[in-house]
């Protein structure tokens, strides 16, 4: 969801939590900032009506009714006793589970919130331990592709973006319904309708160049019934062509390597590992923790991997 939303929707929210009386839609207007740069009334009652479903789809409880029987449309307002929450105690378990959520949202987009709701467990009492060094989640880079296509998900629109392939590493313009995002063995992936090949689709975020754009109507896209979007993910990944890579390796360093290699022979100064995989980016993870004491030296898209992902290094030290 767009900050600007969020924002609407929150000032919604505090208005009518602050109102004994029933408001309508047109006060609703006037009163709660966000709505007044609406260009029509048509679209602040679209707007209205999504923000509404929004709420209830966030569990906020919002009546409907009247302040006298002569009124001539119904208004909306928040029972303040059906908003409170009762007094939240967690568990250490608890506490250590959400802690351990909020700290894998190590993206820009997300770590400001994520840092929110840490503070907020803290101020209220909650004891959040930090985890040790090398075991903290991290969830990959997916640039500005993730917010939105996450709100293009949510609002069922149409998507547009460039979309960089794993084999030949070409860039293609891709039109997809998208059906939703899925989190699978540490990578987000888009699933959706490609229109461009009318099928259905797999796509890595990482791979897609830029930001997409959301298109259409809002409720033009939805999701067919009985479509499993995590085993439409994990059958892509197990799909995937298996290659292998020859990393060289400094003696007695890149242990993980190691112990996925299928060979390993000495020359000189180096080891020659033979690494399988199925994804060159996935294996560019792989190797980048041990720096300098590993180098992919094949095929050309796992050595392309590397060369992008320390670029984008790089570019975020600058």
């Amino acid at each position: 969801m767009s900050s600007r939303r969020t924002e609407r929707l929150i000032n919604l929210v505090i208005c009518l939590l602050h109102t004994r009386s029933f408001l309508s839609a047109d006060r609703i207007r006037d009163l709660v900032p966000g709505y007044d740069d609406t260009p029509s009334e048509e679209a602040f009652k679209r707007a209205f009506e999504r923000d509404k479903e929004d709420l209830r789809d966030l569990g906020i409880p919002l009546e409907t009714g009247t302040n006298s029987a002569f009124d001539d449309e119904p208004g909306y307002r928040i029972a303040r006793r059906d908003y409170a929450l009762p007094e939240i105690t967690l568990a250490p378990d608890e506490a250590a589970a959400v802690g351990l959520a909020a700290r894998m949202w190590s993206s820009a987009t997300m770590g400001a919130a994520a840092t929110r709701a840490l503070r907020k467990l803290e101020a209220a009492g909650v004891e959040v331990s930090p985890l040790p060094e090398g075991l903290q989640p991290r969830l990959e880079s997916s640039g500005a592709a993730f917010p939105t296509l996450a709100e293009a998900v949510h609002d069922g629109r149409l998507v547009r973006f460039n979309y960089r392939t794993g084999a030949s590493g070409d860039t293609s313009t891709r039109t997809v319904e998208p059906w939703g995002l899925v989190w699978w063995h540490g990578r987000w992936y888009l699933v959706g309708h490609d229109r461009d090949r009318d099928g259905t689709r797999v796509f890595r975020l990482s791979r897609i160049e830029g930001t997409p754009a959301a298109t259409g109507a809002v409720g033009a896209v939805r999701r067919p019934d009985g479509v499993d979007l995590t085993a439409v993910v994990a059958s892509y990944d197990a799909a995937a062509p298996a290659a292998v890579a020859r990393v060289r390796v400094r003696p007695n360093r890149g242990h993980g390597l190691r112990r996925l290699a299928t060979q390993v022979r000495s020359d000189g100064e180096w080891d020659l590992l033979e690494v399988p995989f199925r994804d060159a980016y996935r294996l560019a993870d792989l190797v980048l923790p041990y720096a300098a004491d590993a180098v992919v030296d094949a095929p050309s898209d796992a050595v392309d991997a590397v060369v992008r992902r320390l670029r984008a290094v790089a570019e975020v030290a600058v």
